[in-house]
């Protein structure tokens, strides 16, 4: 359990820096460079999110349940992240719509990602998780849209054939992990 929760700490604090300590970033790039920062950033995300899966794991072993999940939340979870697919397709595809809406999209995805696995997972190390990701991503997503709004930036939409390119390589990108992915690499099988 350590060394999920030190994992969880240091990938969610690493991500969390602008949050908390906006200028940090510019200091160090103005006196290292950026590549220096985009190394010990990497380095820091990586390590954090070895920590993270290997602590996970091996609370895996020898569960501690807070509750048991109803037989329909794993289909639940399942349908939940088609759409959260679509937010991280929006977030990396810029000028959709549906990115200039939110705004944030990949705080979005990583709260609904979130939310979905909390409704069919009901372990302490689920909790931990499932939940330390939801409340960061809500309160990045919350924080990071009024600072756009208070340097009062928007974000242009190309229109329908780049909303289209975001759902498709949503769907596309939710199927390959719901049926191929998902099994392999977590050991769930999601249908």
């Amino acid at each position: 359990m350590a060394a999920l929760i030190a994992g969880l700490w240091l990938v969610i604090g690493v991500h969390a820096l602008r949050l908390v300590a906006p200028g940090l970033r510019g200091q160090v790039i103005a006196r290292h460079g950026a590549g220096v920062w985009r190394a010990l950033h990497s380095l820091a995300s990586l390590a954090g999110f070895a920590l993270l899966v290997w602590g996970y794991g091996q609370t895996r072993a020898d569960p501690l349940w807070l509750w048991l999940p109803p037989p329909w939340s794993r289909h639940a979870t399942a349908t939940l992240m088609l759409p959260a697919f679509v937010l991280l397709a929006a977030s990396l595809l810029p000028g959709s719509r549906i990115a200039a809406r939110l705004r944030q999209p990949l705080a979005a995805a990583v709260a609904l990602w979130g939310a979905a696995h909390l409704l069919a997972n009901g372990t302490l190390a689920d909790l931990l998780l499932f939940g330390s990701f939801l409340i960061w991503a809500l309160i990045d997503f919350v924080l990071l849209r009024r600072r756009e709004a208070d340097d009062g930036g928007t974000r242009p939409a190309a229109g329908v054939a780049r909303d289209r390119q975001v759902l498709l390589a949503g769907g596309a990108g939710w199927a390959a992990f719901a049926f191929w992915l998902h099994g392999p690499l977590i050991g769930v099988r999601p249908f």
